[in-house]
């Protein structure tokens, strides 16, 4: 994807070293900055393709049936995707401290 900003090597610097001296991002350790950072990258692209390739698809309204349901999967594995990247720095498990909502169910509620 062409435009992400976590793909300039001077911008993911700057803010690696910013991080790594942000006292609130370090009481969790010292991988905390590059934990942090890495899931800024794949949320842009998850934010992304979801925005960009996803939305518009579900709202043509020519995607019916299986296309349809293919892509409501697609689009739940990339929340899926986004919501690891929320939990999985330290810092920002305060959104949501408990992650058993993101288990997968059989029931359908």
């Amino acid at each position: 994807m062409s435009g992400l900003l976590l793909k300039d090597d001077k911008v993911v610097t700057d803010l690696m070293q910013r991080l790594s001296k942000c006292p609130q991002v370090m009481q969790y350790g010292n991988d905390e900055p590059e934990t942090l950072l890495h899931a800024f990258a794949d949320l842009e692209e998850s934010f992304r393709t979801f925005l960009d390739v996803q939305l518009p698809k579900v709202l043509d309204s020519s995607v019916k049936g299986e296309a349809l349901e293919d892509l409501l999967g697609d689009i739940m594995e990339e929340f899926r995707h986004i919501l690891y990247h929320i939990h999985d720095p330290k810092f920002f498990r305060l959104v949501e401290p408990t992650h058993e909502w993101l288990a997968l169910s059989s029931e359908k509620t």
